[in-house]
């Protein structure tokens, strides 16, 4: 990106951030804010955890008042996938609502899920991870709601689906607004290299309309292609050339347009709610991306609902039930709205996480970023992130690390390209380089205890193997499973892994220690770290968890208090 258009893209970004801030605990006046803001979660210990957090919100005033804030978990049985998430969504709106729904402006945010992959995530949700912003501190909820500020104003009612990991900044003329008034679906599009295209949704633009050279165009998609091959998109014209329109983000003499967050007017989501409420309960996974967008568009066909390469896990019912949303949505109009001067930024992994907020120099400068962490202007170096932690003097925190509502002793270290989340460090103790480490209050036997986690950055929690005799197909810091356990002076049949024992991996070993405290839960935990061939003893009658059992019991009051208190003696020592 050149210096112009980052500053351009950033003073646009600083815009909305301070619309925002004067919307923060206030009541929204009709018409002023979005009318309904839905937060999908994947169970109802989840929706609890959300609908508790978005409480506290309110109660401190850090989101706008006077709007109603709904949590819908998806319903029993087997996963719906974020499509039947929104399906399930707009029913439990029209039943609440009825007909007045068709007077509303929703932002409907998928933020469903574990987050194996950002697991500092797992316990509270994705979309309350902080980000280094704003006083009070804000979390992804607010980032979202900042940055799609303006929307609500020129929409017609109806739904606005995003995701609550991404990250949208865009900029465009003074005098032109983003307007969702059409029918039919409209998608945000934004210019990305071709390599990007291979892993989003990229939209096939009518290349008869001529491009008017300009930060925002409204343009027609012929068809939509999910995670496309590079020869896909040439074959299909969805690649353009620079020269068609205003890449001033973009050095790449070729591009495409990919997805991010669209609109759905209210008829067309009445369409698929008809739909949804005729089949009954779905009984497979239905993407809110893939399945949606690809049935939409004059040239769209039938055939892509026999691809199953993109799907996880396919359920006998996937193809017919993607048919009759195709043949429902088929002939709707599938409207971009192209933003030629916008990023698009994904922070769901460690590693996206520790880059963006610690090493990134562009959303660092696009957000303002540099400002929090103390500095006049932006720089390319890398930083320490630190988010509502107290650090006592004399620690010392390495460069590419993230620190977030941690209490850390005197001496203490902190090693780079490490994430601490909810952690309280013992004076002097040293965490490793390359280290994620997470704190958990848990609710075991009557009893509460806390339960420190620890991974590689690296480490694939996801990855799994069939039963615990395959072990050794699982690495823990890059050493297999079975090293680490003859570390730790614990047999492989000892181990015990939570839940289906048919899919074993670092995300239900049951390796971490139950403490009485979370001082002591860490330090067991760090006890593992240590190079080495010593064994960790742990005490007599120490029961293991799991990441994932962890969750299942987990004491959401506890955590949050322990965060309340945290900020109250961060603002403290501020003033102080």
């Amino acid at each position: 990106m050149n210096e112009q258009g980052s500053k351009k893209l950033q003073i646009a970004t600083m815009e909305k951030l301070e619309r925002f801030d004067t919307l923060r605990g206030k009541q929204v006046q009709p018409g002023e804010f979005w009318d309904l803001v839905v937060l999908t979660a994947v169970d109802d210990n989840q929706r609890e955890a959300y609908e508790l957090q978005i409480s506290e919100k309110l109660g401190r005033k850090e989101i706008p008042l006077g709007i109603s804030y709904h949590v819908f978990s998806d319903p029993p049985g087997a996963k719906i996938g974020n499509g039947g998430a929104t399906l399930y969504s707009l029913q439990r709106l029209e039943d609440i609502y009825g007909k007045a729904l068709g007077g509303y402006r929703i932002l409907l945010i998928h933020a469903g899920g574990f987050s194996q992959r950002l697991p500092n995530a797992s316990a509270l949700g994705k979309i309350f991870t902080p980000m280094p912003l704003g006083d009070p501190l804000y979390q992804m909820l607010e980032l979202k709601l900042a940055v799609f500020v303006d929307l609500p104003k020129h929409m017609k009612p109806g739904v606005l689906v995003t995701s609550a990991d991404c990250i949208e900044l865009y900029s465009i003329a003074e005098d032109e607004n983003i307007r969702f008034d059409r029918s039919g679906f409209t998608a945000l599009a934004h210019p990305s290299p071709i390599s990007i295209g291979t892993t989003h949704g990229v939209f096939v633009l009518d290349q008869k309309e001529k491009s008017v050279l300009a930060d925002m165009e409204y343009r027609t998609c012929l068809h939509f292609l999910h995670k496309p091959s590079v020869k896909k998109m040439h074959e299909n014209g969805a690649v353009c050339k620079s020269q068609d329109s205003c890449m001033s983000l973009l050095s790449d003499a070729e591009f495409v347009y990919t997805d991010s967050t669209y609109y759905v007017d209210y008829n067309t989501a009445m369409s698929l709610l008809s739909l949804f409420r005729e089949v009954g309960p779905l009984g497979c996974e239905i993407d809110a991306y893939g399945d949606f967008l690809q049935a939409l568009g004059p040239q769209a066909t039938v055939a892509y609902t026999n691809n199953t390469a993109n799907v996880t896990k396919q359920e006998s019912n996937l193809v017919e039930m993607r048919q009759k949303i195709f043949h429902c949505l088929k002939g709707t109009p599938l409207n971009l709205v192209a933003l030629n001067h916008s990023k698009f930024y994904h922070i769901g992994t460690t590693t996206e996480y520790l880059f963006y907020l610690t090493e990134d120099p562009c959303l660092r400068g696009e957000l303002g970023l540099y400002k929090v962490l103390g500095y006049s202007q932006n720089f390319s170096f890398k930083v320490c992130c630190v988010m509502l932690s107290d650090v006592k003097p004399g620690c010392s925190l390495t460069p590419g690390s993230v620190v977030e509502y941690c209490r850390l002793e005197a001496g203490a270290h902190v090693g780079g390209r490490t994430i601490l989340s909810g952690c309280w460090v013992g004076a002097g103790l040293k965490v490793p380089d390359g280290t994620f480490m997470h704190s958990l209050c848990v609710n075991r036997e009557g009893q509460t205890g806390f339960v420190t986690v620890t991974f590689g950055i690296e480490d694939d929690l996801k990855k799994s193997v069939g039963s615990p005799a395959n072990m050794e197909g699982l690495n823990l810091f890059g050493a297999s499973l079975v090293e680490c356990l003859a570390k730790w002076g614990l047999s492989p049949e000892s181990l015990r892994f939570s839940g289906d024992t048919s899919s074993c991996s670092l995300w239900n070993a049951c390796l971490f220690p139950v403490c009485p405290d979370m001082r002591n839960s860490f330090s067991l935990t760090l006890e593992m770290l240590q190079p080495g061939g010593s064994t960790v003893t742990l005490p007599p009658g120490t029961k293991l968890m799991s990441l994932q059992e962890a969750l299942q019991c987990k004491n959401l009051e506890e955590m949050l208090k322990y965060r309340k208190k945290l900020m109250e003696d961060v603002k403290m020592k501020k003033w102080s």
